[in-house]
């Protein structure tokens, strides 16, 4: 069952009160009546409204302790014993301090320990004794409310950065929402892309030479065929990790393992289908990367072969991996004249497809290698053709 605190305070203030005014007059029966005036009704008045006081002390703090102190420097005046009541204005300078700032709990302190001293004096003790209890008593009231008044402005202060870190963690969500979206949007655009220039450019073939050269367009149709089905099987992984069952867990099939530089040649292959000529070479120690890093450079072949296909109008290619001790280099190289506005050709003279690019694959590459610290570079090279060279850093996290 929940508790409302603010209905639980008000009902402790509530306990407290009518507590200490109960004490207070079962306690001052009890004094001898040859000292004091006997305690009457005025005696049970005093104690029990000044006790009463203490049940509003968080909503009026200082006329709590005003009406604290007058009432029990009235009791002492009329010539009562001093009795529990005592702790009323003590209990009220409490309040006040946890309340209010010290520019007003100060005074009421010294208001507090006036009283404190008029009632050691009243109870027949030594001034000193008095004097003592007067600064004691209001200091050690002091404090304690100074100190409650601190560690409530603590908490204040810790649920306002508790909502502040919560809305910043929501904001962090939403970018974290928008970026995955991106490297969804990357993820697609590199499986895709590189079947789809093969789709492209072997179904324009197979359209240009079905009558002349059936065998070729024969090949040409299965090259379609496999490369649709490389481009399902990779939608399906994809799109598996985001299908989310009832119970929050995925429920795609086992996924195979993300696509390396060991793949390289296989990627070539696939190029080749497409008649341009592609040759792999690799130079140095070779050895297992990081899949983070592998996947890179992966997707920065694939996307440079692609473009070959689709804009550079090559008929070769070159793919070289150099594993050196801190670095992996990767260039790839293509003799097309890559002046032609993004125009490829295939077999022949005959255009089999034109694909006009939008510069956003490159850019996904190079915000990809920017995350492994690397370096992409790409440009014309001066005998002709276009070259696309990486540089990845192997620092002990990437070798993992």
């Amino acid at each position: 069952m929940h508790i409302n605190p603010a209905a639980a305070r008000r009902a402790a203030d509530i306990v407290l009160g009518v507590g200490v005014a109960a004490a207070g007059c079962v306690a001052g029966a009890q004094y001898p009546a040859d000292r004091w005036l006997p305690f009457d009704g005025w005696a049970y008045l005093l104690t029990v409204v000044t006790a009463l006081t203490l049940m509003v002390r968080r909503d009026l703090p200082v006329a709590v302790l005003l009406a604290s102190c007058l009432g029990y420097a009235g009791y002492l005046a009329l010539g009562h014993p001093p009795s529990l009541n005592f702790w009323v204005p003590v209990i009220a300078l409490v309040s006040l301090a946890a309340q209010r700032a010290p520019r007003v709990a100060r005074p009421g302190a010294l208001l507090t320990a006036a009283v404190v001293l008029y009632s050691g004096l009243q109870g027949g003790v030594s001034l000193l004794l008095a004097s003592v209890q007067a600064v004691v008593v209001p200091a050690v009231a002091l404090f304690l409310g100074t100190n409650q008044r601190t560690l409530a402005q603590r908490n204040a202060d810790l649920a306002r950065l508790t909502g502040r870190l919560a809305r910043a963690q929501e904001d962090e969500a939403g970018r974290a929402v928008v970026d995955e979206r991106i490297r969804i949007a990357r993820e697609l655009h590199d499986v895709l892309a590189q079947q789809m220039a093969v789709i492209t450019v072997q179904s324009g073939l197979a359209r240009y030479v079905y009558s002349s050269d059936p065998p070729t367009a024969q090949a040409a149709l299965d090259a379609v065929a496999g490369a649709g089905r490389d481009a399902l099987d990779e939608l399906r992984r994809l799109l598996g990790v985001l299908r989310v069952g009832p119970d929050g867990e995925s429920d795609a099939p086992p996924l195979r393992p993300l696509p390396g530089i060991d793949r390289i040649p296989e990627l070539a292959e696939r190029i080749e289908a497409t008649g341009v000529k592609v040759r792999t070479h690799t130079q140095g120690a070779v050895r297992p990367l990081g899949p983070g890093l592998e996947l890179c450079a992966y997707r920065v072949v694939q996307e440079s072969l692609t473009n070959v296909v689709k804009h550079a109008g090559a008929t070769r290619a070159e793919v070289r991996i150099r594993y050196l001790a801190d670095r992996l280099l990767i260039t790839i190289r293509d003799d097309g004249p890559g002046e032609d506005g993004g125009q490829g050709t295939a077999h022949g003279n005959e255009p089999a497809a034109t694909a006009t690019g939008s510069g956003l694959g490159l850019l996904g590459l190079r915000e990809r290698v920017k995350i492994w610290n690397g370096v992409l570079s790409t440009g014309a090279r001066p005998g002709g053709g276009f070259e696309v060279r990486l540089s990845l850093p192997l620092t002990p996290t990437a070798r993992r």
